[in-house]
């Protein structure tokens, strides 16, 4: 039997973040994990970049069912915060669009600072180490685990959700939610690529690895302006991806895929100037060949000069690229999923310490919880956050 003040399950962003902040406390804190090396997903996150936060992060980026609870995390532990404490170990680091921040070098340098904090602050961390059994006692809680039988006054679940499970995610975060009676939201994969239909893949075969700006919008009326990016199963890019959290099954998706042009315009003034000019190769000036191509083959769009068309043409053009709708067949699942919806319910939870109401001395950070950010560093400023939030307290 190991005694520790807090045991931490789960060594990724938010259980180092906790660790680090428990151990500056004086509390002896053990990190144990299942995996061969801690903070898996930051270290494929960004492209191997890691995008760590965004310095525009707000309560309004993130979806939970009660969308109050983040508000006291984030207003505690800021972006900014963050962006000190990596500024004090020297990262070298980037801005790019939309607010977003990535390491100039790899994302191994988050690893290596979040590593560094523990260690200055005196955590264990305990790897290749996978939960069996959790009990609640006198002292407080017993984990059993494959190598060792842990007591600790508070226990601290940062195991994640289901995403990227070769990395080694497991569901061990719901289970100890359930063993002590809270309420978990349904889960699905989100940040997620969608997939489409037989007959929408034969249509676009061939359009692999075309990326255009767009506007895309869900049929609950939320809206982004990023990219899309056409692959051999379906549709990704970042409009994409920040789309399928609102997406539902059977749902469609409206994408204007020209926001920064007036269709109907530009070809009734093409019209006058150069009749004998054809739909195609203007078109072709302003979206990808191979997609005007692909639409003329598919009979969505008319293979006629300016001049042939006429004005019903024109405004059925105008509407069909302006709100080109297409109803996916489903995402391609937590295997390539960058987080989970859903989770532990945060009605819960204290919004301040993240500890369960119904099981003092036991708490849940990160993605294991029914918290989910945007795409764009959102979902690790909520794990730095929470985890800062609860290392104080627990």
């Amino acid at each position: 039997m190991v005694k520790t003040d807090v045991l931490i399950i789960g060594a990724g962003a938010a259980g180092l973040m906790c660790a680090a902040t428990a151990g500056y406390r004086g509390r002896q804190v053990t990190i144990v994990d299942m995996g061969k090396k801690a903070g898996r997903k930051i270290l494929i996150s960004g492209g191997g970049r890691c995008n760590f936060t965004n310095e525009n992060a707000s309560p309004e980026n993130y979806l939970c069912q009660n969308p109050h609870f983040v508000k006291s995390a984030l207003s505690r532990y800021t972006q900014q915060d963050f962006i000190d404490l990596v500024d004090r170990h020297g990262l070298n680091y980037h801005h790019k669009t939309l607010g977003q921040l990535f390491c100039d070098e790899s994302a191994q340098d988050i690893v290596d600072i979040l590593q560094t904090e523990c260690e200055w602050a005196g955590v264990a961390t305990k790897l290749r180490n996978e939960v069996l059994s959790v009990e609640k006692n006198d002292n407080g809680y017993q984990v059993k685990t494959t190598e060792q039988t842990y007591q600790c006054e508070s226990l601290v679940i940062a195991s994640g959700g289901l995403t990227m499970p070769k990395l080694g995610a497991t569901s061990i975060g719901y289970k100890v939610a359930e063993q002590f009676g809270l309420n978990i939201h349904p889960t699905m994969a989100a940040l997620v690529p969608l997939t489409l239909h037989d007959h929408d893949k034969k249509r676009f075969e061939g359009l692999s690895g075309i990326s255009l700006p767009t506007v895309v919008n869900s049929e609950n009326g939320t809206e982004f302006r990023e990219n899309i990016l056409f692959t051999h199963r379906g549709l990704s890019g970042p409009a994409i991806l920040q789309i399928s959290s609102f997406w539902r099954a059977g749902q469609a998706v409206t994408i204007n895929l020209l926001p920064d042009h007036n269709l109907s315009e530009e070809i009734e003034q093409g019209r006058k100037e150069h009749g004998q000019k054809s739909l195609k190769n203007t078109l072709a000036q302003l979206m990808p060949k191979r997609f005007i191509e692909a639409m003329i083959n598919a009979n969505e769009i008319p293979d006629k000069t300016l001049g042939q068309l006429s004005h019903s043409e024109i405004k059925a053009l105008h509407d069909y690229i302006h709100n080109w709708t297409i109803k996916p067949n489903g995402t391609e699942g937590y295997r390539t999923a960058e987080v989970t919806l859903g989770g532990v319910d945060t009605d819960e939870l204290s919004s301040k310490t993240f500890e369960a109401k119904k099981a003092p001395g036991l708490y849940f950070i990160g993605e294991v919880i029914d918290v989910t950010g945007w795409l764009g560093g959102y979902n690790f400023q909520f794990a730095w956050s929470s985890g800062w939030a609860c290392g104080g307290v627990c």
